[in-house]
């Protein structure tokens, strides 16, 4: 009977006594905890009175330790916090739809009750009330766009604005464009200004001055030559960014300058001085500022020059037009100026 290959028997595991010594030694290691047997020496150790005293006054004052949220409450919270959110945002959407809805009626029923037809008679006739009050701006200021690849558009924006302030006898025009690229075209602005008075008043238009500050002024025959300062009937000026906080900074350092070579003193520099500057150097305060934005938006606007400036602007309004500008007068000859009252 044939008979397989007898296996050998393994040596015992830890045969070695060193080994056996060692495997019980990690064993023992394994199964004793340094952390916990400070922990339970801890206590075993006597505290200070000091430190006692401390504990007890202290341990009623400090906070519970918070108690771990579920995971059904930690959703519920989350889908109630949403769902405030979403009522929230509705709720405004809804006031900014009617908000909406009614200024655009309110703006179109002006410009269908009170469109001038490009006739000045009509637009003396919706500001005489206003003038025989007394109350009415003889420096109005504007603020417009300027959009890529648009200038026409700013061109014929301004000459709309110049026509409407020439019917109402208003004699000064500042136009703000943020860039200040109208600067550019201030023969061009003039010549289709001049166009457009003449569509509106035939022949006897008014007489028209464009200029910038820094620039010559541009009257194209409208005066007599070499009399460019004489007065016409409208002014239109041009201002930008750089005419407002950069303007001020450029005024202090030549103030700054004076004062050292000792032709000025400090006593001498007063809020008069800079204002005369001002008015010289850029242009006066313009007595109302007509925004055709729907938000108050200055845009880098000369701050100097609006102390006493009346701010208007139609909420939801966009682009330039014969309503906002009534409206806006209508406002100022309402407004009660207290100077120092």
């Amino acid at each position: 009977m044939a008979s397989g290959p007898v296996p050998q028997a393994s040596p015992p595991p830890y045969s070695n006594p060193r080994q056996r010594k060692s495997a019980t030694a990690a064993t023992a290691s394994a199964q004793f905890d340094t952390d916990t047997f400070k922990t339970a020496l801890r206590p075993r150790k006597q505290k200070p009175a000091e430190v006692v005293e401390r504990e007890r006054i202290l341990l009623p004052h400090l906070p519970k330790p918070a108690t771990k949220p579920t995971p059904i409450r930690t959703f519920l919270k989350t889908l109630f916090y949403k769902f405030v959110l979403f009522l929230i945002q509705l709720l405004f959407g809804i006031y900014l739809r009617i908000r909406w809805t009614y200024h655009n009626v309110v703006n179109r029923a002006f410009s269908i009750l009170y469109y001038h037809h490009r006739t000045p008679e009509l637009i003396r006739k919706d500001v005489s009330e206003l003038r025989a009050k007394g109350a009415f701006p003889q420096h109005l200021s504007v603020i417009l766009d300027y959009e890529r690849g648009d200038m026409d558009k700013l061109i014929n924006e301004v000459a709309e604005i110049a026509c409407w302030c020439a019917a109402c006898d208003i004699p000064r025009l500042s136009v703000y464009e943020r860039t200040g690229i109208l600067k550019q075209y201030i023969p061009t602005a003039h010549r289709q200004i001049a166009e457009q008075l003449r569509s509106y008043f035939g022949r006897s238009r008014p007489t028209l001055r464009v200029d910038a500050p820094h620039s010559r002024s541009f009257v194209n025959g409208d005066v007599p030559a070499g009399d460019d300062d004489r007065e016409v009937d409208l002014s239109v000026m041009f201002i930008s960014e750089e005419d407002g906080r950069e303007s001020l900074v450029d005024l202090t350092k030549t103030l700054c300058e004076i004062a050292q070579r000792g032709k000025l003193s400090a006593e001498d520099v007063s809020v008069d001085l800079i204002d005369a500057e001002v008015k010289e150097n850029v242009m006066d305060e313009p007595d109302l500022l007509i925004l055709f934005s729907p938000n108050v938006n200055l845009k880098g606007y000369p701050p100097w020059q609006l102390r006493l400036t009346e701010i208007f602007n139609v909420q939801d309004n966009e682009g330039v037009g014969y309503q906002v500008f009534l409206r806006a007068l209508h406002r100022f000859a309402k407004t009660e100026f207290r100077f120092g009252r």
